[in-house]
């Protein structure tokens, strides 16, 4: 099968090298489809062109509603978009959803390769509710760091059987599911060099290099996806089903708007009081948008808490990502209601770009982690 993760944790370095061809990432979510082509210059990435097309319309919905559509509709948004934003690469990396993909840990014997062959499929069966055949496994042994005393020491795990083994990430995807965008990437006459889960690409664009913890957040139109990064690792995964959508209708309701209209006010002004509204329209609006925002830091702060009473370890900082991310106003908000220090993802800071283009490119980054760390990795030939 052409499907390879190729060592998924690998892909995480944050370099670039290769040749000075023409790539592109392409990240499929459930409300739209981006973009970004890039090519090496000089040894940096050379941002040529980006782009996103919403999905909703090809569902007869509205701009920013999530939305499930035929495999041939998802192939025509996509050719469309190619057309659109001037893309005249063909070499690619696309992304998997995180919801079509198991991603875990497991503690095995310390054995070596060979043995581990054997051992990972048969412990994959206790997490996978298919047939293993029916699935493309990829693993990789967390290294020990005898600095920090462990991979991942747990000071509350008394069986000491288990902590002389060693931890091992295991990453699964069905069959089904690479074969169906194999034929999405045949039929948009585009190249895909890899296929990769759509955390690790938001990790390599988006996240600094350093050991510490950090809590990854990708607010999505429909979910809202929370990680434990911890030595270029994902410990732990969390999903929060609240996003950009649930904030557009709770407001579009409170307002008693269309989907519409609630949408773009939501994307122009945020959180943000605007002029044109009176004083008691803003509260309105602002407190609609923070009862789905609410929701999500509740979730993230649960995490937060989780995490240190297991592990007795703090976080460094909270990365939010995504296309919810943009929300004006979000870094504020969060910044009062998290327990930690929250930063937005700019992942084009990562790329090489006009500077006009600074502003704009900041403003719509968060939604572009994943295409950007997809075309980083491309870059990379790995």
């Amino acid at each position: 099968m052409a499907f390879s993760f190729k060592k998924i944790l690998g892909s995480i370095n944050l370099g670039v090298g290769g040749k000075a061809q023409s790539v592109i990432g392409v990240d499929i979510g459930s409300s739209s489809v981006k973009i970004v082509q890039l090519r090496l210059a000089h040894g940096a990435a050379l941002l040529e062109t980006y782009g996103e097309i919403a999905l909703g319309p090809y569902g007869k919905q509205p701009i920013g509603k999530a939305v499930k559509l035929a495999p041939e509709v998802v192939s025509q948004a996509v050719t469309d978009l190619i057309r659109e934003a001037n893309v005249t690469a063909r070499e690619s990396g696309i992304s998997i959803p995180f919801s079509a993909s198991l991603i875990t840990v497991l503690n095995l014997p310390k054995v070596d390769n060979e043995q581990l062959k054997q051992i990972v499929p048969i412990e994959a069966r206790k997490y996978i509710p298919v047939p293993v055949s029916e699935v493309t496994l990829d693993w990789f042994v967390i290294p020990h760091d005898e600095a920090v005393g462990g991979q991942f020491d747990d000071p509350n795990e008394k069986d000491a059987t288990k902590k002389s083994g060693q931890d091992v990430l295991l990453v699964a995807i069905h069959n089904a599911v690479t074969k169906s965008y194999q034929a999405l990437t045949a039929a948009c006459n585009i190249k895909a060099q890899f296929y990769e889960i759509e955390i690790f690409s938001g990790i390599r664009s988006s996240v600094g290099s350093g050991l510490a913890p950090i809590l990854f957040v990708d607010i999505g139109a429909s979910t809202t996806k929370i990680y434990i990064v911890e030595r270029g690792v994902v410990r732990l995964t969390h999903l929060a089903t609240a996003g950009g959508q649930h904030m557009t209708e709770t407001l579009a309701r409170a307002m008693q708007w269309e989907f519409e209209k609630a949408e773009r006010v939501k994307r122009e002004r945020g959180l943000l009081e605007a002029s044109s509204y009176a004083a008691d329209e803003n509260a309105r609006i602002k407190e609609a948008l923070f009862y789905t925002l609410s929701r999500i830091f509740s979730e993230i702060n649960r995490v937060l808490l989780s995490y240190g009473q297991r592990y007795n370890k703090n976080i460094a900082h909270i990365v939010l990502s995504g296309g919810g991310a943009s929300l004006p106003g979000l870094a504020e908000a969060a910044k009062a209601a998290l327990s930690a220090e929250t930063k937005i993802a700019d992942p084009f800071s990562k790329t090489e770009a006009p500077a006009f283009m600074g502003t704009v490119l900041h403003q719509i980054g968060p939604g572009f982690a994943v295409s950007v760390g997809l075309a980083l990795r491309a870059l990379r030939r790995e």
